[in-house]
Formats: structure tokens, sequence, C-alpha cells
């Protein structure tokens, strides 16, 4: 089995896009969680976990709805690259120190969509929304592939 985690704020523009492709998931018959992306409770949430998929926004300065798909259990996610809320300790920081603590899964990927607005509002701008339809067949797709 597999834990799919969407994190992000829906209220807060393309803070929202990992919920919303959790939503496109959902849509297409896979089990998918919202998660705020608190570190904490990300290492709780995977904790026993085999593997993981995570989806978030990014805020590099890369052009709206730029995709990156990171291993994370291959190599730690760049600092930086994922926003924070209130809290200081997200997704990247939740990594390093599962890590630490041997609380990684065996497989960990995340997806990182770039935002273009994270002020208050609920809708995606719009290629951040084409992102996250992207991103949506690509986890569809490798997570109903045959195993190799």
């Amino acid at each position: 089995m597999t834990l799919v985690l969407g994190i992000g704020n829906r209220f807060r523009r393309d803070d929202g896009v990992g919920p919303a492709v959790a939503d496109r998931l959902a849509a297409l018959g896979i089990p998918a969680q919202e998660h705020s992306g608190e570190g904490a409770g990300l290492i709780e949430a995977w904790r026993g976990q085999a593997r993981v998929v995570v989806v978030d926004a990014t805020q590099s300065g890369a052009e709206s709805g730029t995709v990156v798909r990171l291993d994370a259990v291959g190599a730690a996610p760049p600092r930086g690259l994922f926003r924070y809320s209130s809290h200081l300790f997200g997704l990247a920081e939740a990594v390093e120190t599962a890590r630490a603590l041997g609380h990684l899964p065996e497989r960990l990927v995340i997806w990182g969509i770039e935002g273009a607005d994270f002020g208050f509002g609920d809708a995606l701008t719009p290629a951040v929304a084409e992102a996250a339809d992207l991103v949506a067949q690509r986890i569809a797709a490798e997570l109903t592939a045959p195993p190799s």
C-alpha cells in the first residue's frame, strides 16, 4: 500500500496544489490524504509505511507550474525549495529528521509544483492547475504500473 499526501493550505491559492492533486487522485480512485505539512505530523504519518508519495508547492523562482520529482530516500530535498507556512519545521526538515531517526519509508517520492500566488483565495493559478492535472496523472501511472 502507498500513502499519498497532498500538502498545503487550500485557502492560500497555489499553496493548495498538494490538496488539489489529492482531490484529482481521489477522483481517479487512488486514495490520497490532505496534510498541513507540519514536519512532526509528516514523520508520524509515514512511520511504518513502505512507500510514500508527497505533493507540495515549491517557491524557488522557477516558472510557475514547473514540476520537480525528487527521490527523497536517495538525496536530501533542497532546503528552501518547499514553502513554509506558520511552521519552520516543514517537509525538507521532516525528511532529514526522519532519516536521522531511521524513520524514512523505504521509498519516498516528493513532487513539487512551482507556485506563483500564495495570497488569500481558494483558486489555483492557471499554470499551477494545469501542472496539478499532469502530476496527478503521472502519480496515478506510477502507482498503477505493474512492478518492474
